[in-house]
């Protein structure tokens, strides 16, 4: 039953990875995706609404200027905590890379964004959102080493449940605040979470190398 479970998910996560390799295609095509034809009148209506100004604030935790400090931060106490500094530098690179493949994936695409907010960090390119697949990629990884010095379980579903609800609202933010589609902020998602999975995989195949068992 477990094996079927885990085939379902990887069948999801392909069908969601090649619609979103779909929209890249269209939009680079000078088509809009039906998606953000639809959603666009929503997001409108919502302007200078307090809901608006909510999302305006959250968008922050997204932002360069909070997650580079963070990023410092966080892989010096990671180090720390597990008295490795190789797990302080693949939070720390993997955080760095995803930006560096954001930026790529935004020249290659070459989306112009429905709004610019200098203030919100939302210049240059639109698709994929900076800060929900950035977001995804240094909390997710946060978690991801904390989660394996957290011996009670509940303690760390509920903390993978209580990031996973942040993450979302830092990238719906973006859509909310209409600096980026909704196509953007999903892909940015989409793109994230593929990045996590290969990097705390390759995490793990070069961990075992390095901590070879004992005969």
């Amino acid at each position: 039953m477990r094996k079927k479970s885990h085939y379902l998910y990887i069948f999801l996560f392909a069908f969601v990875l090649v619609t979103t390799v779909l929209w890249a295609f269209k939009i680079m095509h000078g088509t809009i995706p039906v998606v953000d034809q639809w959603s666009r009148g929503f997001v409108e209506a919502m302007a200078d609404s307090d809901v608006y100004f909510l999302f305006r604030w959250l968008t922050e935790l997204g932002s360069g200027t909070f997650l580079t400090p963070f990023t410092m931060i966080m892989a010096i106490l990671l180090g720390y905590l597990f008295r490795d500094w190789f797990i302080g530098v693949m939070f720390a690179g993997g955080t760095l890379l995803s930006y560096g493949l954001n930026v790529l994936i935004k020249v290659l695409v070459e989306r112009e964004r429905p709004r610019i907010l200098v203030a919100a960090e939302a210049e240059g390119y639109s698709f994929p959102s900076g800060h929900a697949m950035i977001s995804m990629v240094c909390y997710g990884l946060v978690v991801y080493f904390i989660s394996k010095k957290i011996r009670s379980k509940k303690l760390a579903v509920s903390i993978q449940i209580g990031t996973s609800i942040l993450i979302f609202l830092i990238g719906f933010s973006r859509y909310m605040i209409s600096v980026h589609y909704l196509t953007d902020v999903l892909a940015g998602f989409v793109f994230g979470l593929l990045f996590v999975f290969l990097w705390t995989f390759m995490f793990e195949k070069i961990n075992k190398k390095r901590s070879p068992s004992e005969d």
